[in-house]
């Protein structure tokens, strides 16, 4: 049974304050580390889970907002606002993996060169496992909570966290070849950077994409509307299930469509079979699920 719109915001929020004060620590953790154990790419990694701190930020601002009541002005709620809070974090982490990719490329570049560079502290490696731990624990904590309260700012949120997640392996790869094998191997740091910045531009691109196929109106995908059919056409007395039409309203759904009723019925058994419907695809997909019936009658 889905989620109701409160337990829906208390979830979300707490594992959205959880997640910033983890990223706020880790910040601090991992710059001081970088500094003391020389290591430029601990120092950019800290400044990436510090980015996190936005975007967790925003979250809790769309959340909040999207959970709003409908209001005069808005018969349908806000929920997109948690839509605009998901692009949001989407194009963060395009931005996020642009300046991975842009200062790998350069620290490349200056090895080419011939440029030296100084072997990382044993701290800076200690720092990056950390990392790696906290970020995947946050993740899969998110992940979770998103896939209970069908949060998509929390799933875009928690795909933020895997990013922290792979850029601090790369971070503790280069480092500890780095310590291991000697400056040249540092090398290995900015080239699995890259190869973590296209996983990152991956998933950005497919957040991009939801998002706006949900502001744009988009239906819903074609196994929720086989489930809202075959929910409609196992009540008895409710015929013909058609003419559905459904979108997505951030963290709730609306579902518009006809039935056909015997003619001979009466208005108020009619109604009823109507209110039937209504509550079985809101114990379905949630008690804010929005529902409109329309009747069509016809002769037994």
């Amino acid at each position: 049974m889905a989620m109701n719109l409160k337990d829906r915001t208390r979830d979300a929020t707490k594992v959205t304050w959880f997640g910033l004060i983890m990223n706020l620590v880790l910040s601090g953790f991992k710059m001081l580390a970088g500094i003391i154990g020389h290591s430029t790419a601990m120092i950019a990694d800290s400044v990436h889970s510090l980015s996190d701190l936005v975007t967790d930020i925003v979250v809790l601002v769309g959340i909040r907002a999207a959970c709003k009541p409908q209001d005069e002005g808005h018969d349908y709620g806000h929920g997109k606002i948690e839509t605009l809070a998901t692009l949001f974090i989407a194009l963060a982490l395009l931005m996020v993996g642009a300046g991975i990719l842009l200062s790998a490329g350069s620290a490349i570049y200056d090895m080419i060169e011939g440029d030296d560079i100084e072997v990382p502290g044993v701290i800076a490696l200690i720092a990056a496992m950390l990392s790696i731990i906290v970020k995947e624990g946050l993740f899969w904590y998110t992940r979770s909570v998103s896939r209970r309260t069908g949060s998509k700012a929390l799933m875009a949120n928690a795909w933020h966290h895997r990013t922290d997640s792979l850029s601090s392996i790369a971070t503790f790869l280069g480092i500890g070849f780095a310590i291991l094998l000697g400056g040249k191997w540092a090398i290995l740091d900015p080239i699995a950077a890259i190869l973590v910045t296209l996983l990152i531009f991956w998933i950005a691109i497919k957040l991009v994409r939801e998002s706006l196929d949900e502001l744009l109106e988009a239906s819903l995908d074609s196994e929720t509307e086989d489930r809202i059919i075959a929910i409609a056409a196992s009540i008895d007395g409710i015929e013909d299930p058609h003419d559905l039409k459904t979108r997505s309203l951030g963290n709730r759904i609306a579902i518009d469509m006809h039935i056909r009723i015997g003619a001979q019925l009466p208005v108020r058994r009619a109604h009823d079979l109507c209110v039937v419907l209504e509550n079985a695809l809101k114990r379905e997909f949630g008690q804010d699920t929005l529902v409109y019936v329309h009747m069509d009658p016809y002769e037994q």
